[in-house]
């Protein structure tokens, strides 16, 4: 086949897609990735095809007053020629990247979408998705959350105005469905099926895996010793001033036998911080490498990191800061395999104690095990490949 993948950069959502376009080129298909330009080295160094996605700001600020369907159009326009030149038999768009879709259906090409995280469209009388909310576990419950419904709906039927107004500029026709972001022909959830609500069976959707990848990076050294160790890994984007990192740093030097690795993720600190003798600070960490050596992740939830501690079968403590964060850390601890600290709770001594039970609790750690397992047993990417080439013979 000859396959147009397209994601913006930001790497939640720009790595899957790579990982994806890694399965597909080893299963012999012709593969062109268009993204961020600063992954060019990295997707050509996977044997792909690379493309320059166009690039306007997700949201609309006062020196980008593009609304965001707004830069889609435009986008779209830009993507057409890519479209034309390539001649996919699918185009495949990550869920936040409709430019390559829209393109694609004005070309008359099957369209597929990735979703990098959990699905987030929820059940009747289940909280909205982000918010991180637990599901309710009582009528009472059910019907208490179904009194948002309408509001929520009512967000959904504005973005679907927005963009088919967007689509009846490119002379498309007007959807229907809320969810307007995800393909009728075939949608791919590349997140764990022990991490997804209860709900009815979503149509053309498979819950396929996590799809894992990260850049190329130089071997990393592991603290001396033999006892438990414990990554604190900080997001890239969110927490600006290290209070995770610092916290973390405080609160685990107390912990006698503890091995503790941090990063600052080659973001400045504002101020040196005294380390304690049992923690390791560095610049940059593998998380190919390091992870499956590690008893417990501190994170801030975002679902590639959050993927990657549950793959290596350590046990998760989340602290989330931003975007759907709270919603990965609610799902984590809902499936048993983690530990969730609320950020405004999160202090040393709260982190100390929250490490100290997901190393301890004997339930979390063969959850985590589980997870593992189950990743180890299933290739998202083969399955992926799969499914594109039974949809390109349909």
């Amino acid at each position: 086949m000859r396959l147009l993948l397209g994601a913006f950069g930001d790497p939640g959502h720009a790595f899957p897609m790579i990982a994806l376009g890694r399965a597909l080129r080893e299963g012999g298909h012709d593969v062109t990735l268009q993204t961020a330009q600063q992954w060019e080295q990295v997707v050509r160094g996977e044997g792909l095809a690379f493309a320059p996605a166009p690039e306007y700001p997700v949201f609309p600020t006062r020196d980008a007053p593009l609304k965001p369907y707004q830069a889609v159009l435009r986008a779209t326009e830009e993507t057409q020629p890519l479209v034309e030149e390539c001649d996919p038999e699918i185009v495949v768009h990550d869920i936040l990247t409709l430019a390559p879709a829209l393109a694609a259906e004005r070309a008359g090409v099957t369209v597929a979408t990735l979703v990098p995280h959990v699905d987030p469209r929820t059940a009747p009388g289940a909280p909205p998705y982000s918010v991180g909310a637990l599901p309710p576990r009582t009528a009472l419950g059910r019907k208490l959350w179904g009194t948002l419904r309408p509001a929520t709906n009512r967000g959904l039927e504005s973005g679907r105005a927005e963009l088919n107004e967007t689509r009846r500029r490119l002379g498309l026709p007007a959807l229907e469905h809320l969810h307007t972001g995800l393909s009728r022909r075939l949608t791919m959830v590349a997140s764990f099926p022990a991490l997804e609500y209860p709900r009815p069976a979503e149509p053309a959707t498979e819950i396929i895996g996590p799809l894992i990848w990260e850049p190329p990076t130089e071997p990393v050294a592991l603290p001396p010793g033999d006892g438990p160790l414990v990554l604190v890994a900080p997001s890239t984007a969110q927490d600006p001033h290290h209070k995770l990192l610092q916290a973390s740093i405080s609160g685990l030097g107390q912990l006698e036998g503890v091995r503790v690795l941090a990063t600052w993720n080659r973001r400045p600190l504002s101020e040196p911080i005294e380390l304690p003798a049992n923690v390791t600070l560095v610049e940059w960490i593998s998380y190919a490498q390091t992870m499956a050596h590690c008893d417990v992740v501190i994170n801030h939830g975002g679902h590639g990191t959050l993927a990657r501690v549950l793959a290596s079968g350590a046990v998760p403590v989340v602290i989330p800061a931003g975007g759907d964060q709270a919603e990965n850390a609610a799902r984590v601890a809902w499936a048993g395999a983690g530990v969730r600290v609320a950020p405004r709770l999160a202090s040393p001594r709260a982190i100390r104690a929250a490490t100290e039970r997901a190393l301890t609790d004997s339930s979390l750690r063969a959850r985590a095990t589980d997870f593992r397992s189950w990743f180890e047993s299933h290739d998202a990417g083969a399955r992926a490949t799969e499914l594109l080439e039974q949809l390109a013979a349909e």
